[in-house]
């Protein structure tokens, strides 16, 4: 569906598993696990993480759902738009309130890839579809 899109052409980084390339890749997988063009996904995340600079956990979480909803909107990604925005700022609350922040401690936090990816899959609105996409890539820096 979304497989032809790398974390180089989002221009996001994962070398040496680097926290801000994992959670932008992270977002990305997100808004792409969707069933949504893939044109309006990367949309999606240059709006948020691009133009807006959401590109923390904190700072993600500090949006509105009013202002998630309209920077969606501005993308076209309107199909989902509610629910996708109260799933980013979820994943937000969750990665903040139970991983500090960061992608990297979910990681230290598991024995493995499959509890990795099982501990990935206990976020709100992630589902098998994202997690192939983020650890298509981040699999080969984290693992």
């Amino acid at each position: 569906m979304h497989t032809n899109i790398s974390a180089k052409d989002l221009h996001i980084s994962l070398d040496d598993a680097n926290e801000e390339g994992l959670f932008k890749w992270l977002i990305a997988s997100f808004l792409m696990g969707k069933r949504i063009q893939a044109d309006i996904a990367v949309k999606a995340y240059q709006v948020i993480v691009d133009k807006h600079h959401r590109d923390t956990p904190r700072k993600l979480a500090h949006c509105s759902h009013r202002e998630l909803v309209a920077m969606l909107g501005e993308a076209h990604y309107v199909r989902y738009d509610e629910t996708t925005a109260s799933r980013l700022l979820a994943l937000a609350a969750k990665l903040n309130g139970e991983y500090a922040g960061k992608v990297r401690k979910i990681l230290e936090a598991s024995a493995n890839r499959a509890e990795f990816e099982q501990r990935l899959s206990a976020f709100e609105g992630i589902g098998p579809k994202t997690v192939e996409i983020f650890m298509r890539e981040a699999g080969r820096v984290i693992f």
